[in-house]
């Protein structure tokens, strides 16, 4: 009978279930390092899942948005800041606007949105109301909404927390966060300027957070209503109603052709049945397209999520690779006695790959487990505290998946390593020692090679198309792509230099000679041991990634942000307003503004607080008794003795102007001199107060820098200081002057507001000064200037320098001081603080957690090489070498292993995190924090030798002898 060499059916098959049987013995056997390596996979298995499931619960779904803002309403009318009646809604969020006429119909008056209600509706209002309270001394703003919280239509939207609901006109309901705010209790009266009421029970509105302020009433009610009892607080007088809603209740839907007719008249409409069911895009019409709402996440913040997620699962592959080895290592007899009787090199493999079956299946499903479970924790107690950062819950299944895809994935190539290293091992020396050395193979050498050839490849091609989208709007389009090839580029880099770190841990075990003994003999054995140096190295490498990407994003993103911060005026000023509109009356024509008294302002001031500097009366071109209905805006001129609705800037020289896209008006060069500097980059209409006329005294108060003497001459001549030099040419600058009753004709493909009609041109010398931060203003001109262009002057406003940002206390003093004088007209003055000041906290506290992320890493991997090595100090311990030595060996081989680890990872993160950073526009520069990279290159490796040195035993634990020996 000839003797068959065919495959036995179902052998392989049969050598799975010994490989997967033979894996879960082992792993019965070494519970340690199994839970370790399922606590690898897990923990960033539960990070990913976690975040990303939070990440969704900030997004509010359709039915969320109508429970929260309807109850069991059927819809909600409000009014519509509208210009003319072709403007549509967006069907979810009712507040943006899209059309592709701007401009100002003269005939067009918006109608009262209770005018505007379809027949068959019960209607339940909610407005809201101008309130004080009073805190200690001072009077503060609170929210007031005059609302019949209780009844049954508004369940979901409106939810008694404590107490009750008030019975009587003395009674009222309260926000969580006023009872805390005032230091009161149910049952407490507060005195508001509508009277004073008990407050019997606390409110949620589930659109509002707990922390915020609110007095709710019933309509009606207030001083205006029933008698309110006696108090000492402020004379009560009638809730000035800012906004009123209407909320339908009935049977039948609001539909969305109704809801373009209330469009066409000037009022928005939130429908319940629009937005569970919402109108496809013929629907919406050409005037409705395009629209999108306002709660998408950027695409660069997913980017930076995935570039961080994606080194985070590599990290922990390396370290699972890393605890695989020494488990292979551990296994080489027992598989070597396996190969003897037959089996192949697939089925030895598969041994160890079953382990990582078992191990990351195990780790993925408690990673899911964990993470979703931690995220709806986060969400039931945000909600549960009040918070409306999150919606609901939303995990994301698809999402989920994919984080235990990738987590299983990492586990299986950590796994594979190792299996084809003690497959590769010879049988007969595996019988004989246990401890062959695989043979050092070129294939991960050229493997890393051209992979490390291909990541290069795909940075270079993606920042390639970053850089060579002259047009925004281009590279917009191309961003996706540009992504891909910048993340693929990144992970890749990290897996070649983790293949090409053999090669460099033999290359300095060569270079070793001149190194003390300890040194010596640590870098040698790394070049000899290398089956336990490189998973180790590749681990703390991946660490040292994922924390030198972050900071650098980190540091990018703050930069960006104070790059970019919104100066209302220089630190620690306030501007508070002289000159304060009155309501207009019923025939709708303006009353004369309220006029403030600087001195009384000044007084109160130093009186409420010790932390005034000085103060500046600011003059400009204010706007008087300007009738803004634009029926009356041709019939009569911009200025006449008595009013003036002219409002000043300056002129963008031709050619000056900031270089944007035809189609976004996107600003296609940041870096140009054009779009930088004071009220750039864009063409901005300013306000009633950026042009001040004034002294050299007043340019250094305002721009924080001392004048020149070529300032100083040109405003003693009757010329003006400028704040960017954009707006000069041949040493003139141009005020102009605008109609604001006249708004310009818009912009159909952007939507942008274009300003108002301009009246009239006035050139005048001008020197540039540029100030010391983006302050709001186009500079400082004469008085002799403003006579010539027609400027109606008059002190607008007062410029209040503090030493110090106020606290609550003195905000409160401030506010109670002021709201004597602006009779309510004005609230707590706003100060400008200037950017966040802790962005070095930041940036350190993301070193502490990247040095405890890398350390961990080199922790662990340093133990496992320190139990693969015992036999090694065994025999140095016999051939009588001293216990320092043998410390001072552990402490070598941490310091080699991390030091190697945390400067290739440094390099590996760093260059994908600036080119991340520059070709998405992430911010304006990619900034690395030079100081937290060089702290985290010592610390961690320093920090890591002297643990290894310190928990090395001096004593060696007695050991068995093995057979043979």
């Amino acid at each position: 009978m000839a003797l068959s060499l065919d495959p036995a059916p179902g052998g392989r098959r049969q050598a799975f279930r010994v490989a997967v049987r033979m894996a879960r013995r082992d792993i019965r056997r070494h519970k340690g390092r199994s839970l370790l390596i399922i606590l690898l996979i897990m923990l960033p298995v539960a990070a990913m899942t976690g975040a990303v499931t939070l990440v969704q619960s900030t997004q509010e779904t359709a039915a969320e948005r109508v429970q929260y803002e309807l109850g069991t309403t059927q819809a909600r009318f409000r009014p519509m800041p509208m210009a003319n009646g072709v403007m549509v809604q967006h069907p979810v969020e009712e507040l943006q606007i899209t059309t592709s006429d701007w401009d100002r119909k003269p005939g067009f008056t918006a109608t009262d949105p209770q005018d505007a209600i379809p027949a068959g509706y019960d209607v339940l209002t909610e407005s809201t109301m101008d309130l004080t309270a009073a805190s200690g001394a001072a009077d503060v703003r609170v929210m007031g909404r005059a609302v019949d919280a209780m009844a049954p239509a508004f369940a979901g939207k409106y939810t008694l927390m404590e107490g009750r609901a008030p019975e009587t006109e003395a009674e009222m309901f309260v926000s969580p966060g006023l009872l805390e705010r005032f230091g009161l209790e149910l049952g407490e009266e507060l005195a508001t300027s509508a009277g004073t009421f008990v407050a019997v029970g606390t409110l949620r509105d589930a659109a509002y957070s707990d922390s915020n302020s609110i007095v709710y009433l019933r309509p009606g009610q207030g001083s205006v209503g029933a008698p309110a009892p006696a108090s000492t607080g402020p004379a009560p007088t009638a809730p000035a109603i800012t906004a009123t809603m209407y909320y339908l209740v009935g049977s039948e839907p609001v539909t969305w052709s109704q809801v373009l007719e209330a469009n066409a008249v000037g009022v928005t409409v939130l429908s319940r049945s629009v937005v569970l069911n919402p109108p496809s895009q013929e629907e919406r019409g050409p005037e409705g397209a395009g629209t999108s709402s306002s709660a998408a996440l950027p695409l660069t913040t997913y980017a930076a999520g995935a570039l961080l997620g994606a080194l985070a699962l590599l990290e922990v592959g390396l370290l699972a690779g890393a605890a695989f080895a020494v488990g292979a290592k551990g296994q080489v007899r027992e598989l070597a006695l396996l190969a003897a009787t037959g089996a192949e090199s697939p089925t030895i493999r598969s041994v160890v790959m079953a382990a990582g079956l078992w191990l990351g299946g195990l780790g993925v499903v408690a990673g899911a487990a964990v993470g979703l479970a931690a995220a709806a924790g986060v969400v039931i107690v945000a909600r549960l505290n009040g918070s409306v950062r999150f919606p609901g819950f939303h995990p994301d299944a698809l999402l989920t998946v994919l984080v235990m895809v990738m987590g299983y994935v990492a586990c299986l190539l950590a796994a594979l390593a190792p299996a084809r290293q003690v497959a590769r091992q010879a049988v007969l020396g595996a019988l004989k020692s246990g401890r062959a050395p695989a043979s050092a193979g070129k294939a991960s050498t050229v493997v890393g090679t051209v992979l490390l050839g291909v990541a290069a490849v795909s940075l270079a091609v993606g920042t390639w198309l970053a850089v060579s989208s002259e047009d925004p709007d281009v590279f917009f389009s191309r961003t996706p792509v540009i992504l891909w090839f910048l993340l693929g580029g990144a992970v890749l880099g990290v897996a070649s230099l983790v293949l090409l770190t053999g090669k460099v841990v033999a290359f300095l075990g060569k270079r070793a000679g001149r190194l003390p003994l300890a040194a010596r003999m640590a870098a040698r054995d790394s070049s000899r041991n290398r089956g336990r140096t490189v998973p180790a190295v590749a681990a703390v490498l991946a660490a040292a990634t994922l924390a030198s990407a972050g900071m650098v994003l980190a540091a990018s993103q703050q930069a960006n942000e104070q790059q970019n911060h919104y100066w209302s005026a220089l630190q620690n000023q306030a501007v508070l307003p002289l000159s304060v509109w009155q309501p207009p009356l019923a025939d709708g024509t303006m009353p004369d503004p309220l006029r403030i008294d600087p001195a009384e302002v000044v007084s109160a001031l130093n009186a409420a607080v010790d932390t005034v500097e000085w103060t500046s009366v600011l003059r400009t071109a204010a706007i008087r008794n300007c009738d803004m209905r634009p029926e009356l805006a041709d019939a009569s001129p911009a200025q006449t003795p008595t009013t003036s609705c002219l409002q000043y800037s300056l002129a963008t020289p031709e050619g000056n102007a900031c270089p944007v896209t035809a189609g976004h008006q996107r600003v296609l060069d940041p870096e140009d001199w054009r779009c930088q500097g004071a009220m750039r980059p864009y063409e901005t209409q300013g306000s009633t107060n950026s042009v001040i006329v004034g002294t050299a005294d007043d340019v250094e108060r305002l721009f924080g820098t001392v004048p020149t003497a070529e300032a100083r001459d040109v405003l003693a001549a009757g010329g003006m200081v400028v704040t960017n030099p954009v707006f000069v040419r041949d040493g003139h600058a141009s005020l102009v002057a605008k109609d604001m009753r006249k708004p310009a004709p818009g912009n159909p493909a952007t939507g942008v507001f274009q300003g108002y009609v301009e009246t009239g041109q006035t050139e005048v010398a001008a020197a540039v000064l540029e100030p010391a931060v983006k302050v709001q203003y186009y500079g400082v001109v004469s008085p002799e200037a403003a006579a010539t262009a027609g400027m109606r002057v008059d002190d607008s406003a007062l410029l209040v320098q503090f030493s110090a940002y106020p606290d609550a206390v003195q905000m409160d003093k401030m506010s109670e001081a002021l709201a004597g004088i602006y009779k309510d007209r004005y609230g707590t003055p706003l100060i400008e603080r200037g950017p966040e000041q802790d962005d070095s906290l930041i940036l350190w506290s993301i070193v502490g957690l990247g040095a405890l992320i890398t350390l961990s890493a080199a922790g662990i991997t340093t133990g496992l090489s320190m139990a693969d090595s015992q036999k090694d100090h065994v025999t140095l311990a016999g051939v009588g070498a001293a216990p320092r030595l043998r410390k001072a060996l552990a402490g070598s081989q941490a310091l080699m292993t991390a030091g190697l680890g945390t400067v290739l990872g440094s390099v590996a993160g760093i260059v994908p995190a600036v080119l991340l950073v520059t070709a998405t526009g992430m911010a304006r520069t990619a900034v690395v924090p030079w100081l937290q990279l060089a702290a985290l290159l010592i610390a961690v490796p320093l920090t890591g030798a002297a643990l290894a040195w310190l928990f090395t035993r001096a004593r060696l634990p007695v050991s068995r002898r093995e057979v043979g020996t």
